[in-house]
């Protein structure tokens, strides 16, 4: 392994693994086209106002995404919120081709690269455990909304009662945490002792939540605007079931990609709802396209002003 960060490193090197992402993007870009190419573009006939506006609240979500993640590290390791920002544009973009949870190895990466190493690499992984909690805490009030709500089959609902029985033990475990590791028994642990000095405050952690499930009503709000561009019917509890399902596929440990993953997981939810089956995949890759585009969005502006505040450092 130690060889072949080396062999990475060398100019040689990172010469042919530029060369070989530059293959596989414009591979995955060509197959992409004449996917389209055969069934039509997803935005074909679209209101393109209301997709605008769609992906105008998909990059909020990313904001409140980021601002909620910040609050999850230690007070003295926290990077920007454009820094985490960053991340999770860049996770949502490479998460088109990347096996499942690979994202996640992405987000640490743009981390510590972008701060400088400021943060650990131990420390984003247990504020990355710890956003998944809130995520799935965060999504209990949208899933158990939409069980009770929605007019679609009883397979639908029981799948966001399961997503809002989870929510409710993720939130369990985000309250009992703090004081699991401060506990007389394991604090003598070095472990114990280490998570105690990162675990978050419950202050901190409902801060993350409230900002986290912003981000979530901002999608689905998104979806339902989406949803409507599109031609569809106007039903939010069958927006917020497809951000469910969406979002739960994501917990998944291993999986194909984790667009394609979510994109079935989406389309899945539509047809059991009644949707037919080539509008729904239709709908589920454009909004997976759309929320891959704010992404990289989101990425291109962090450059820019990373790259502009250096230049202006390095001239003046």
């Amino acid at each position: 392994m130690r060889g072949l960060i080396n062999v990475c490193r060398s100019p040689r090197g990172k010469l042919a693994l530029n060369l070989a992402v530059g293959v596989f993007a414009v591979t995955v870009s060509v197959l992409a086209a004449r996917h389209f190419a055969d069934i039509g573009w997803p935005f074909a006939g679209a209101d393109f106002r209301l997709v605008a506006a769609a992906g105008l609240l998909f990059l909020l979500a990313f904001a409140f995404k980021a601002y909620g993640w910040h609050r999850l590290f230690a007070p003295e390791e926290r990077p920007k919120p454009l820094t985490l920002a960053a991340s999770c544009g860049a996770a949502s973009v490479t998460g088109a081709a990347l096996p499942g949870r690979f994202d996640e190895v992405v987000r640490i990466a743009v981390v510590r690269r972008a701060s400088g190493g400021r943060a650990g690499v131990a420390p984003v992984c247990l504020s990355l455990f710890m956003l998944g909690l809130v995520d799935t805490a965060a999504l209990m009030p949208l899933a158990s909304t939409a069980a009770a709500t929605s007019d679609t089959s009883t397979a639908v609902r029981a799948a966001m009662g399961v997503v809002a029985f989870a929510g409710v033990g993720a939130a369990v475990v985000i309250a009992v945490l703090p004081r699991l590791v401060a506990s007389g028994r394991l604090i003598r642990f070095r472990l114990a002792r280490w998570l105690g000095e990162r675990t978050v405050s419950p202050r901190d952690a409902w801060q993350a939540w409230v900002l986290v499930l912003a981000s979530w009503i901002a999608r689905g709000l998104g979806l339902f605007l989406l949803l409507y561009a599109l031609g569809f019917q106007l039903s939010l509890p069958l927006a917020i079931a497809f951000l469910c399902a969406a979002a739960a596929s994501g917990a998944l440990p291993i999986a194909p990609a984790g667009a394609a993953t979510q994109v079935g997981a989406g389309a899945a939810i539509l047809i059991a709802s009644g949707v037919g089956t080539s509008s729904a995949v239709s709908f589920a890759v454009g909004a997976q396209a759309l929320v891959i585009l704010a992404g990289a969005a989101v990425l291109l502006f962090a450059a820019l002003w990373h790259g502009g505040r250096r230049l202006a450092l390095a001239v003046f």
